[in-house]
């Protein structure tokens, strides 16, 4: 059974950092893209940043501020969040894909999921 558990949320000032993990457990994602999304109340939840082998994508309101990576020994995949802004507050969620489908900006072509964790970002 495949399993994502981030770990990392919590609460932090305008201008901030955090850096959110997730563990996947299960199967191994190196050849498949793993990516991280959010959802702030009320809202769609949105693409945030994926990486796999090829490279990595961001939308363009992190791009700057957050550095996906992945340690393939640990099936870990991070967020490293810099300069965090009071918009930036949304549970913060982990996805996988099973076919190896590249770095995707939809959650469509995810597969796996993870519970998410929050990040609240104080002004």
């Amino acid at each position: 059974q495949v399993q994502l558990v981030e770990s990392g949320g919590g609460l932090v000032q305008t201008g901030g950092s955090l850096r959110l993990s997730c563990a996947a457990s299960g199967r191994t994602f190196s050849n498949s893209a793993m990516g991280w999304f959010r959802q702030a109340p009320g809202k769609e939840r949105e693409f945030v940043a994926a990486i796999d082998w090829t490279g990595t994508g961001y939308a363009d309101s992190v791009k700057g501020r957050f550095t996906i990576s992945r340690d393939n020994a640990k099936n870990t995949v991070y967020l490293q969040m810099k300069n965090l802004k009071p918009d930036d507050t949304a549970v913060y969620y982990c996805a996988a894909q099973k076919t190896a489908w590249g770095v995707g900006y939809s959650s469509s072509v995810y597969d796996y999921w993870g519970q998410g964790t929050q990040v609240t970002v104080s002004s």
